[in-house]
């Protein structure tokens, strides 16, 4: 656990460690999100909010319709290989 002060500003600086770990570089937006006992910080979305319809309307499919079965069989393909 690392410990840092708040300035007078309001400014607390986060340890190098976690800066690497999660890839924060100077100017990286954060969100604030209180959680009620204190605040955790994340990466600010990049990306403005979507609903599942917004992408799933984008989505197009030709060909044949997979089966649960197989696509089942597809992500734990891509599992096994991502260990490797």
């Amino acid at each position: 656990m690392s410990v840092t002060k708040m300035s007078s500003k309001g400014q607390v600086v986060i340890p190098k460690t976690i800066r690497t770990r999660y890839k924060w570089n100077p100017g990286q937006e954060l969100q604030v999100i209180d959680t009620g006992d204190g605040i955790a910080l994340k990466s600010a979305r990049p990306f403005t909010p979507t609903t599942l319809n917004q992408v799933a309307r984008r989505l197009t499919h030709t060909g044949r319709p997979v089966s649960l079965e197989e696509m089942e069989a597809a992500i734990k393909k891509g599992a096994r290989e991502q260990k490797s």
